[in-house]
């Protein structure tokens, strides 16, 4: 149960703080900016790494659990119980928000700038290479170890900062779900959550073929 408690508060404190950071910002005249965003996001993440990872691997998000099971690093047993509870997190997280500053309308949900299309395939080769990065960083499932916070960390802060006008750079159905169940925008969550599973699943057998090559 400790692990699942532990994907609860760690996905939790991903969404509050993150599209927390994004309400924040909307409503104060662009005073954390979009790269601040983007910062928090991947600070958050790393943050949530390194006080989780040895507990639960501090996945954080549906399509990485999805992709660790596929790789075989993760039981398929305890699959559902990470999504439920990371789903949970994210929706308690919206929820606080939503109390916190009910006037927001989006609570930020992630939406398209531009077709769904264009986001879907942002979104797809966005989860894509931070999952390359996951499973050439983590061992055994478990995001851990030095330098695990700081890589994953730094992809998901780039990736927000350059995509994040596009498609919202969500990379994760849970940060997703919550803000859009709480919100009532839910049109286009869909993409949000098919890409990201695709992305993290795509790289599962890439990385296998490279680290098969080296030996």
């Amino acid at each position: 149960m400790k692990k699942y408690i532990s994907e609860f508060l760690g996905t939790y404190f991903l969404v509050f703080a993150g599209t927390g950071a994004i309400i924040i910002n909307s409503l104060h005249q662009g005073v954390i900016t979009h790269a601040g965003i983007a910062i928090t996001f991947g600070l958050v993440v790393m943050s949530m790494i390194y006080a989780f990872g040895d507990i639960s691997g501090a996945h954080l998000n549906p399509a990485v659990s999805i992709a660790f099971t596929l790789a075989k690093k993760f039981p398929a047993a305890q699959l559902l119980p990470y999504i439920l509870f990371q789903l949970a997190g994210a929706i308690a997280a919206s929820a606080t928000l939503r109390l916190l500053f009910p006037a927001n309308e989006l609570l930020g949900a992630t939406l398209p700038s531009g077709t769904e299309a264009q986001s879907f395939t942002m979104e797809l080769l966005l989860t894509f290479f931070l999952m390359l990065v996951i499973l050439s960083v983590s061992s055994d499932g478990k995001e851990k170890g030095m330098f695990a916070g700081l890589a994953i960390g730094a992809v998901v802060a780039l990736e927000a900062m350059f995509a994040g006008p596009v498609c919202g750079a969500s990379m994760n159905p849970a940060r997703s779900i919550g803000p859009a169940i709480i919100s009532g925008h839910l049109y286009s969550l869909w993409l949000y959550i098919a890409a990201p599973v695709l992305g993290a699943a795509l790289a599962v057998p890439l990385v296998r073929i490279l680290n098969n090559s080296e030996k």
